[in-house]
């Protein structure tokens, strides 16, 4: 039996993906029940990006199955993606476009109606701050702006789970902070995991974290297994990732 009345909306076991005699991924395993904030912590090359690409669908894997909300993502990959908001790390944007008119596209794309389409424009127009650049081509906009599009994008349909890879990679302070608080209001109902190599970010914004190295989760378990402050959890992230302190 599958579906959406299920308390796991992320589930991940036993995924492996090799590149060759290379191993990207392997053997990961792990769940995120709905309404959790979630980091997928690790330094870079680690394997985040690789596993939200399975888990999104948009790879396969060599071994191991994922599911969204109690769908299949392999099997039944339409009904998970209708589940999932996704923002890859440097996702592609088409750049003659505006923001208002990709995210038209998109939500057409998605088949929503008019008026839903209408509705969320508003809404993500306003949540990710693009107002200022709503009719501006997209390939005018700075690296800041154009993550927040991808964030819209990510928002439009109104999914239950969010797979989100860096997604404060090159904002400002000020553009951190905004998707930091959207990020904390979004958590109160949906199921979130956001990839990063930011130990602030996790205090930020997350209950949990899942640290991957070499491809390997090495630690699952409360923010607070992290050691608590910033500099407790750069030690903690340190030994765990076999870096010298």
């Amino acid at each position: 039996m599958s579906g959406t009345n299920t308390e796991t909306m992320i589930e991940a076991r036993g995924l492996c993906k090799y590149y060759g005699p290379f191993a990207a991924v392997e053997n990961v395993t792990f769940s995120v029940p709905r309404g959790q904030v979630t980091a997928f912590l690790g330094p870079n090359g680690a394997g985040k990006s690789t596993t939200m690409k399975i888990l999104t669908g948009f790879l396969s894997a060599t071994n191991g199955s994922a599911k969204i909300g109690g769908f299949d993502v392999f099997q039944q990959r339409i009904e998970a993606a209708r589940l999932i908001g996704y923002l890859p790390e440097n996702g592609p944007l088409y750049m003659e476009m505006t923001p208002f008119s990709l995210l038209s596209y998109f939500g057409e794309a998605r088949g929503l109606s008019p008026e839903t389409i209408k509705q969320r424009l508003e809404y993500v127009a306003d949540k990710c701050d693009l107002k200022g650049v709503w009719k501006k081509p997209i390939a005018k906009l700075s690296r800041g702006y154009r993550q927040r599009v991808g964030m819209a994008q990510a928002l439009l349909h109104d999914p239950q789970v969010l797979i989100l890879d860096e997604p404060t990679s090159g904002l400002d302070p000020n553009q951190v902070h905004q998707v930091r608080d959207l990020i904390t209001s979004l958590g109160k109902t949906k199921t979130i995991l956001l990839s990063t190599h930011i130990l602030q970010e996790v205090k930020a914004v997350a209950g949990r974290v899942i640290l991957i190295h070499n491809g390997r989760v090495v630690l699952d378990g409360s923010v607070n297994e992290m050691e608590g402050t910033e500099h407790d959890m750069e030690v903690r992230f340190r030994q765990l990732t076999r870096v010298s302190a």
